[in-house]
């Protein structure tokens, strides 16, 4: 969205030092600044501060500080991060099209990915970058909204009771998604009933003329209708408006299936790999449609969508061996879709490369010990790295996996799987290189 810095300014009740002019964007990251953005000098781990002068090097137009101005065009502000919050607030201000909330404990990047892939065949489509989906991620989202978008798909996680609801005051959905609610993040929640009540802001946020899209299979999903005066869409594999018949996988995983709405039926074959992608893909549709979409529109969508960086990518090495590198991160959800997929692949030998499934809380143990339950019963070798919760001795760092993998042939598939914080792509790119 192209603002005048002025414009900015007032929006962030900041003051403007020198000259006005144009901004075509804005970052928080001094790295990957573009040319004529607005350069946002957040505080966090570190003092986005010390970095003005390289935004500016980069090609930064102006930036926003909470410190005294230090040259070029700068918008004086208290706080940074919340200048950022009301500067999205005032982008959505501006915007009239559907908006597309995406949460859930598990599917929310794909089920972005995907909307915006459906959503994207009938008209201009703007969705969140990989997974910016908190209280910094969802103001960039709606402030790089571009002039010409007609619709926005925007991902919201929740570390807290009343995220949500804070994000959905500055995105207003219109139309709100909830994938799935399982034992993710329960070290700060507790619960799984109080994620699925941190989760529901998102419905509640709706109004009469919005949609809630909710999954059918789930019963603490399900019943979010109850908290919501928005229309209701279903979906869901056994039940549900939106449904897939007759799915099936090819060899690499790609799932193939009917898809069946409430306006019609159409085929669909996912570019994505893993049954459970199906379920991801029937959310997508159901948000769709619930903007106007076509079916036949949306089934083109969903077969050419690409899902963001770590996601169930599925690549046959060199070797001729399967490698499924899934790493971006991990709950027990997504862990036990992992496996499953492995599973899947008709291949001798299948190792898990498993890292730490993070923020657990009192369920660590018991979650760590079901998915090595879970991979013996499936018959899945497993190396755990830097953990022993999965009930085995553990290599201590990547290039030990490497060296615990041993040599993977063509009847060999490796699934590379943990938390954000493990980093386990590396174990991935260690592979791709051999």
């Amino acid at each position: 969205m192209r603002l005048m810095a002025s414009e900015v300014a007032q929006a962030v009740n900041g003051r403007l030092v020198g000259p006005d002019v144009e901004l075509s964007g804005t970052s928080i990251d001094s790295r990957t600044v573009a040319q004529g953005e607005l350069f946002v000098a957040v505080v966090a781990e570190r003092n986005g501060h010390d970095f003005i002068d390289d935004a500016l090097a980069a090609g930064a137009a102006a930036y926003l500080t909470a410190e005294a101005p230090r040259g070029a065009t700068a918008i004086a502000v208290d706080d940074t991060s919340a200048a950022l919050a009301e500067l999205g607030r005032h982008a959505r201000d501006r915007f009239d099209g559907p908006v597309v909330g995406i949460t859930g404990s598990v599917g929310k990047t794909s089920v972005k990915d995907m909307a915006a892939a459906a959503i994207g065949t009938d008209r201009s489509t703007h969705a969140s970058p990989m997974s910016f989906n908190n209280e910094l991620g969802v103001p960039l989202t709606l402030v790089d909204c571009p002039n010409e978008a007609e619709a926005v798909v925007v991902e919201m996680g929740a570390r807290g009771t009343g995220h949500i609801a804070w994000l959905c005051s500055l995105a207003r959905p219109t139309v709100g998604v909830v994938t799935a609610v399982g034992a993710a993040h329960t070290e700060l929640f507790g619960t799984v009933e109080a994620v699925a009540e941190a989760k529901g802001e998102l419905v509640e946020s709706l109004d009469a003329s919005g949609v809630a899209v909710l999954n059918a299979d789930q019963p603490l999903v399900a019943a979010m209708a109850r908290r919501t005066e928005a229309e209701v869409l279903t979906f869901g594999r056994a039940g549900g408006e939106v449904r897939a018949s007759g799915v099936s996988l090819d060899d690499g995983l790609c799932p193939a299936f009917r898809l069946e709405t409430p306006n019609g039926q159409a085929d669909v074959v996912l570019a994505a790999c893993g049954e459970h992608m199906v379920v991801n893909a029937l959310a997508a549709a159901a948000a769709a449609l619930a903007v106007g979409v076509g079916v036949d529109e949306i089934a083109a969508g969903l077969g050419s969508a690409q899902l963001s960086p770590w996601r169930m990518e599925v690549t046959e090495l060199a070797s001729g061996s399967i490698l499924i590198n899934d790493a971006y991160n991990a709950n027990p959800m997504s862990m036990a879709a992992g496996l499953r997929s492995l599973a899947a692949l008709d291949r001798r030998r299948r190792v898990a490369v498993l890292g730490v499934m993070a923020e657990l809380g009192d369920r660590t143990a018991a979650e760590h010990a079901a998915i090595g339950a879970l991979a013996r019963e499936l018959g899945i070798e497993v190396i755990p790295v830097a953990t022993s919760a999965y009930g085995l001795a553990p290599v201590e760092d990547v290039a030990a996996a490497v060296a615990a993998l041993g040599a993977v042939d063509g009847d060999t598939a490796v699934l590379v799987k943990a938390s954000r914080a493990a980093g386990l792509e590396a174990v991935a790119t260690a592979l791709s290189e051999l």
